[in-house]
């Protein structure tokens, strides 16, 4: 199994680390210290090692952080994980609804006669420390740089990851590394910038066609990497990662040791290009005043994938869609109270690694049934595992890394016979995906003038969620990927070529959870004989193919023209995944895709 079902932190293991972690402050002279949820490479996803703020507090989300004063600890999480922190903390630390809450703010008042908080310089980005620095302007606190405490009292922490670097095809990749080092080298050098910092391993992986096993889930590797204006990449990278490359990297890639990183960056000079929101502040201090933020230079080009890239996609998306398919068909010939949440997930990664090219599950399976539905980001233990009762509703979150492509789907399904409030909540989830998957839109709208279109349903009633309405997808890289985003947050313009997520949902605590989930890529609008001659409109491509509990739409709410959308996704659902799945499975798809 690439999933565990392990109980990988617990609330009781809080109140005495937390206990030693304020004896070093003691020692340190410091009167609090900040635990980020990030590591030098600031991606969303961390290694073992980096798991500083899950062995700290309990909370194991992908997103928060810690701050750590000798009377109070407070745990900052997104609305994404309101719910989850109350499960995992104890009750030493206070959740603390951020970003609602600043943490300039909270130490205002938590240290009102100032004081020395300390951070590690590596897991914070300088945008971060530059935004506290201003909050705490004339108030007395200082930011203090210093040792990682939590290294120092974690004893058995593990070690840096050290898995092996390999080629990505270039019939996946769709362009050389020299092509794109090339490209991206151009623009630096019309611009006026000697060279590029790039610390984000998955921008590292996409540049140089290869891929890593460092962190659980993504295939990507923990290094850095310097371009130059000329075409050239020093690549600093733990030696022992690379021996299965052969030839694979260019002439024009330089290898280092990791360590060597600081004293390279130091050495450059002119205008180097960082992304501010991304670089660890100890490397913004080597560089110093050479520093122009411009972004990643690899973010955008990343996120516009080609056509080799969007067909990988594609394919990995139907062959994915046909074990989601056994998996339903399955589910479904099972009688309510026979089956558990991790049975479920289990059964769905066997499906999956049937396929020869799937390389790793694409995050931990959320299959959440009941109340453990409402928890967005739910990870099923042998503690928490629960049946799935009659009029549960089951949330399964899901996706697999392909060679050829990364997915992410969810599905809700209703277990024996669903309460009419749950199927009017799914009907008007459901309304906010299919609103957004019909959307045409101009060229130059960004995921926050057009996200709303997936919440008003819900909005018409009172009801909303959480969480953004959709995040971009790399191919064959993470599943979370940026800097696209369906967000009210996000200014990044939508283009050709990027794939997000389109994933309305509604969450009860301690009720039930809904969310449907497809992936869908940009493409251009074909014309209409109302179009403006001059306006260039986009609109999407659907990507992901599985149906959608019939049994929880109540279609007296839909219009004709949901209905119509409903019996064509389904009627294409059909024609593309039926071929490809059993005999059984295929008389359950014919059933459950007939129109409504």
């Amino acid at each position: 199994m690439f999933q565990s079902f392990d109980v990988t932190a617990r609330p009781e293991q809080g109140p005495p680390r937390l206990a030693t972690l304020r004896l070093e402050l003691e020692k340190q002279g410091l009167d609090g210290f900040l635990v980020p949820r990030a590591d030098a490479h600031q991606g969303e996803y961390v290694a073992a090692r980096d798991e500083r703020l899950s062995w700290l507090t309990g909370f194991t989300g992908s997103a928060g952080f810690c701050a750590v004063l000798k009377e109070q600890a407070g745990v900052f999480i997104d609305g994404r994980y309101r719910t989850q922190v109350k499960r995992q903390v104890a009750e030493v630390f206070t959740p603390v609804p951020w970003p609602e809450v600043q943490l300039g703010g909270w130490l205002k008042e938590k240290l009102p006669k100032g004081g020395k908080v300390g951070f590690d310089p590596w897991p914070h980005a300088t945008a971060q420390i530059a935004t506290m620095t201003k909050e705490l302007a004339d108030t007395g606190i200082e930011l203090v740089q210093c040792d990682n405490l939590v290294d120092r009292i974690w004893q058995d922490q593990p070690a840096p990851p050290l898995q092996p670097v390999l080629p990505h095809a270039l019939e996946y990749a769709g362009e050389t590394a020299v092509d794109k080092c090339s490209r991206l080298a151009q623009e630096l050098s019309a611009a006026g910038q000697t060279a590029a910092l790039i610390t984000l391993p998955d921008s590292i992986m996409w540049l140089l066609n290869i891929r890593g096993a460092d962190i659980p889930r993504n295939p990507v590797a923990h290094g850095f990497a310097i371009l130059h204006a000329d075409a050239r990449v020093d690549l600093f990278m733990a030696p022992e990662k690379l021996g299965q490359l052969g030839d694979h990297l260019p002439e024009t890639v330089r290898h280092h040791a990791s360590e060597d990183f600081l004293q390279a960056v130091a050495a450059l000079n002119g205008a180097v290009a960082v992304d501010r929101a991304s670089l660890p502040q100890i490397v913004a201090d080597a560089l110093g005043e050479r520093m122009v933020s411009t972004g990643d230079p690899c973010a955008l080009p990343k996120a516009r994938k080609n056509t080799a890239e969007i067909a990988g996609s594609a394919a990995a998306h139907l062959r994915d869609g046909s074990a989601v398919v056994e998996l339903l068909s399955w589910l479904d010939a099972q009688p309510a109270g026979s089956v558990t949440e991790i049975e479920v997930a289990k059964r769905l990664e066997d499906l999956r690694r049937r396929d020869p090219v799937l390389r790793d599950i694409s995050f931990e399976t959320i299959s959440g049934t009941g109340e453990n539905g409402a928890v967005m980001h739910y990870r099923v233990t042998e503690e928490s595992n629960s049946t799935l009762e009659d009029g549960h509703l089951l949330v399964l979150d899901s996706g697999g890394q392909y060679q050829d492509g990364t997915t992410d789907i969810t599905r809700t399904i209703a277990i024996g016979t669903p309460g009419s409030e749950e199927c009017a909540a799914f009907t008007r989830v459901l309304q906010g995906m299919i609103a957004m998957s019909r959307l045409r839109w101009p060229k130059g709208l960004a995921g926050r003038d057009i996200e709303a279109i997936g919440r008003m349903p819900l909005w018409l009633a009172g009801q909303d969620f959480n969480h953004g309405l959709g995040h971009g997808v790399g191919a064959y890289l993470s599943v979370h990927e940026g800097p696209q985003r369906l967000s009210r947050v996000s200014t990044v313009p939508l283009e050709v070529g990027m794939i997000l997520s389109n994933e309305p949902g509604y969450y009860r605590e301690g009720a039930f959870g809904i969310r449907i989930e497809n992936l869908l890529v940009v493409q251009r609008a074909p014309k209409l004989s109302s179009s403006d001659p001059e306006r260039e409109m986009l609109c999407w491509r659907g990507l992901t193919y599985a149906p959608i509990d019939r049994r929880l739409i109540l279609t007296e709410m839909l219009s004709q023209a949901e209905r119509d959308w409903i019996n064509a996704y389904h009627a294409e659902t059909l024609a593309k995944l039926r071929p490809h799945v059993s005999k059984n499975a295929q008389a359950w798809l014919d059933d459950v895709t007939r129109a409504i």
